[in-house]
């Protein structure tokens, strides 16, 4: 589920294209095109990879026996994997390489490794067609929507057809969503950007070398700072909450981190990321006891957080490299300097498409900070709270 009102677009560069001719191994016949609209129609690498996933997929269902395989699994499972599914004895000649050749690009598009593995993923759109998928069911197949906005989803047939459905309005026929294991992608993804930030200098202080949330040096001792105080001092989330809007069917789940920044005892800027596995809905109220700021890595008693969100299509790789290539070029002047805009700022306009990428930011976060403080823009709130980690 997405959770952000936000209508700007994921972060992603153009790293890869896809068509529906660039899954070999199955034919097709001419599908219908979609309408603008359409919560499938994407013009990101990611979206147009998984629209022609999706009606490779739908084709191979005219097979009863593979399509049998299929509805036992998405009854049994919420998230199937697309790439172990198509594995297996029975699947369509050719499926297996398509998908397999699906989840490369995709991960390229993503700026991860080669060695990703599958981030495919199928699931049936809603619990309230479980009923409708019986044996003889021919589902419908759709790509999991990005853009809150959208009125209408396109959906493909066996036949390779498209099928234009309200994405309001929960269809009654079973429809299969293709979807990211965002959550899989994320950790990969930001595992790079740690490592882009640390090759940047950004992450290794000078006068604390090497720290790490936990208040030890890279070597795994504990800082100077945090020794000479018995421990280190941080922030403390006791409870979180996003706001949103309505949202299409389709939508899948969003992975949320942060982005906090400060200076580091170099005088160059220090980031951090943070995930938050755990808001998986909007209208909730989370309460995680997380440790979001370790005050032991910054000069100045503030820093600044910026809280986004992974839907699909966020380039990991484009992100840590423009956010890096920015701060470099801003010194400690001797005061705090606000970084949220400097770090919104590195995304150029063009990298955003329709995906919510930016949840929300908070400025002048302090180590004293304690009580409910809302986002900047207004889309959501935290309480927190100054919490003393003890040394052993």
């Amino acid at each position: 589920m997405h959770l952000t009102p936000v209508r700007r677009g994921a972060i992603a560069l153009a790293l890869c294209a896809a068509s529906a001719t660039a899954l070999q191994g199955l034919t097709l016949p001419a599908a219908h095109a979609s309408t603008p609209s359409s919560a499938s129609a994407s013009a990101s690498p990611v979206g147009s990879i998984e629209t022609a996933t999706a009606r490779t997929f739908a084709a191979s269902l005219a097979d009863p026996a593979w399509r049998a395989q299929v509805r036992s699994a998405a009854l049994g499972s919420e998230h199937v994997d697309l790439g172990a599914l198509t594995a297996r004895t029975g699947a369509p000649a050719g499926l297996e390489s398509a998908v397999a050749g699906a989840d490369q690009r995709i991960a390229a598009a993503k700026g991860l490794g080669t060695k990703t593995g599958s981030l495919l993923r199928l699931r049936l759109g809603a619990d309230s067609m479980r009923a409708a998928l019986t044996p003889s069911a021919v589902p419908l197949v759709a790509v999991a929507g990005n853009d809150d906005s959208a009125t209408t989803v396109t959906a493909y047939d066996s036949s390779g057809r498209a099928h234009t459905l309200s994405a309001r309005q929960t269809p009654r026929q079973p429809v299969y969503v293709v979807d990211i294991d965002v959550s899989k992608a994320m950790a990969l993804g930001l595992a790079q950007v740690d490592q882009q930030f640390a090759k940047s200098g950004l992450t290794a202080p000078a006068a604390t070398t090497g720290k790490t949330t936990t208040g030890k040096t890279a070597t795994g001792e504990v800082s100077p700072k945090a020794a000479a105080a018995g421990g280190f001092w941080t922030t403390k989330i006791t409870s979180v909450y996003l706001n949103d809007d309505e949202e299409p069917w389709t939508s899948g789940d969003a992975e949320v981190f942060s982005i906090v920044s400060g200076f580091g005892f170099d005088g160059k800027v220090r980031v951090d990321t943070v995930t938050m596995p755990y808001l998986d809905n909007d209208h909730t109220t989370y309460y995680p006891n997380q440790i979001l700021v370790n005050w032991s890595s910054y000069k100045y008693n503030l820093a600044d957080v910026v809280m986004m969100e992974d839907d699909g299509d966020t380039n990991y790789s484009s992100l840590a490299k423009a956010i890096a290539d920015a701060l470099l070029y801003i010194t400690d002047q001797g005061a705090y300097t606000p970084l949220v805009n400097a770090i919104l700022d590195a995304i150029p306009t063009s990298w955003w498409t329709n995906d919510p990428d930016y949840v929300d930011s908070w400025y002048t976060l302090a180590q004293s900070s304690n009580g409910r403080l809302n986002g900047a823009r207004g889309n959501g709130w935290m309480t927190v709270t100054p919490y003393f980690v003890q040394q052993f």
